[in-house]
């Protein structure tokens, strides 16, 4: 998809900023802001964008929820990086738990998510034991998607314990690169900022081929990622759906 397309979204996602006039944020007293629209988050200039909903997003709090929450309905199709992470074996674990270790086990899991993703990627969901990411390029200006969907999957398993030792938590990472519909779907209240494509049903098919400590890439990741898919072993995978085998890259964190 060309860059064009990609610029494209990003405007329609900013284009609250000129019922507000972009001189006003500009002046505003600089401190945390949306990284999209540029609204200020803190001081006299959050007190002041605050109330029209100008306040850090669920998806990521370097943007704010009038560029994602409340944006308009639709989006376009582009390239985007899909990761999924999964706790392995969580319902044997939650069987054995009790609720509320179980819980206090999750909102362990997650708040090492949400700090890992959040620098570079949008959390789109986090559903029971499972997480989906969205990298989006040009989102964060001068990054590369990729690359740190790399770094974030280790960084993941790091969070989990993998290299110091017996992890506290079992996680397996599935990544893809490819085409997909981005933006806003659903109706009303309903409505959710999202990808959809085949890019996001063979991501979530590599990550539940992943085995605990393993970060499962498609061959797309590693060939845009060239050196820093380095030592990655290929493994051929019959994911459910697929009428073809599926080239995949793996790289371990396991012992």
């Amino acid at each position: 998809m060309a860059a064009s397309d990609e610029v494209d979204l990003l405007q329609q996602l900013e284009s609250h900023r000129g019922r507000l006039l972009v001189g006003l944020m500009r002046s505003l007293p600089r401190g945390p802001r949306c990284a999209i629209c540029r609204a200020p988050y803190e001081g006299i200039g959050g007190r002041v964008v605050g109330p029209m909903g100008f306040a850090p997003s669920r998806k990521n709090p370097r943007l704010c929820t009038r560029c994602f929450e409340k944006a308009p309905m639709g989006g376009q199709e582009m390239e985007v990086g899909i990761l999924f992470a999964d706790i392995r074996g969580f319902t044997t674990l939650a069987e054995h738990q009790a609720p509320d270790q179980v819980a206090g086990l999750l909102n362990r899991f997650y708040a090492g998510v949400v700090e890992v993703l959040c620098r570079h990627a949008i959390v789109d969901k986090l559903v029971g034991d499972e997480v989906m990411a969205l990298y989006l390029p040009g989102l964060f200006d001068g990054e590369d998607p990729v690359g740190h969907m790399l770094g974030d999957a280790e960084a993941l398993l790091a969070t989990a314990g993998y290299g110091e030792g017996k992890p506290w938590v079992e996680v397996g990472v599935g990544l893809d690169f490819g085409t997909a519909f981005v933006g806003n779907v659903g109706a009303g209240e309903g409505k959710d900022f999202t990808a959809i494509g085949d890019v996001v049903n063979t991501a979530a098919r590599l990550q539940a081929a992943a085995g605990p400590g393993e970060i499962v890439m498609s061959a797309r990741i590693g060939r845009q990622a060239g050196p820093a898919a380095a030592g990655a072993t290929p493994r051929e995978l019959s994911l459910k759906g697929k009428s073809e085998p599926e080239q995949a890259l793996v790289r371990s964190l396991a012992r």
